[in-house]
């Protein structure tokens, strides 16, 4: 479907050579370090949509490309309880750097595909953890949820479509897109493009049927949604 574009801003848990967060590896298959599920799912959405999408490069826990370049978790000293020392030791030249290297391409690149040929609907694709680690007793039970801050329009007819099929879903949960939105803020918001930003359940789309399963429900709501716009 032209006119749509995707932005997954958590795709990767790559960390560059030059990069020493002094992290256990092992942090780096966590939800800490990337939205689990999303890349395949972002891929197949784009594919069966043919719409383009724009895929974070790099580990969160290098630069979080879903916050303001001035946010104070752009750099992240700690994830879920989890220190990074890493990060501990940058002074302000080293943060520059960051944010030059990694958030100004990124953001840059999506800005000018908007200038160069407008969407009529910007799709965000994010997923979120079942626990927490420093939250043991709170579970979430939420299938997927949609974001939103301002322009609710996309989200309010999908909320409305899923909950409709019996799928447990989160209106601004589990984190509210009045607090969390930064890319959809700068790109859709902005601009006046409605938008669809997505959260799914991470242990949902942990492997190829769930990731499958997930895109089979998406793609036509997607469709639909953008239809009205």
């Amino acid at each position: 479907m032209s006119g749509l574009i995707l932005i997954a801003d958590h795709a990767s848990n790559h960390v560059p050579a030059d990069i020493d967060l002094d992290i256990d590896p092992a942090l780096l298959d966590l939800h800490m370090a990337l939205d689990i599920g999303v890349e395949p799912l972002g891929r197949r959405l784009c594919e069966q949509l043919g719409m383009d999408g724009f895929f974070g490069h790099v580990s969160r826990l290098v630069l979080d490309l879903n916050r303001e370049e001035d946010a104070p978790g752009l750099i992240p000293t700690e994830s879920d309880g989890f220190s990074i020392p890493g990060n501990k030791l940058l002074d302000a030249e080293g943060r520059k750097a960051r944010l030059e290297r990694f958030w100004r391409p990124y953001h840059d690149g999506i800005a000018a595909r908007i200038t160069a040929d407008r969407p009529h609907m910007i799709v965000s694709l994010h997923s979120f953890t079942p626990q927490l680690a420093t939250r043991p007793d709170e579970r979430r039970p939420w299938q997927v949820g949609l974001l939103y801050n301002q322009d609710d329009r996309g989200a309010r007819v999908a909320i409305a479509a899923l909950r409709a099929a019996g799928i447990v879903t989160g209106d601004n949960e589990p984190y509210s897109g009045k607090v969390l939105n930064a890319s959809v803020n700068l790109h859709a918001e902005a601009n006046g493009i409605p938008y669809l930003n997505f959260e799914v359940r991470q242990d949902l789309i942990g492997d190829d049927a769930g990731v499958a399963y997930w895109a089979d429900r998406l793609v036509p709501l997607i469709e639909d949604v953008a239809a009205r716009f």
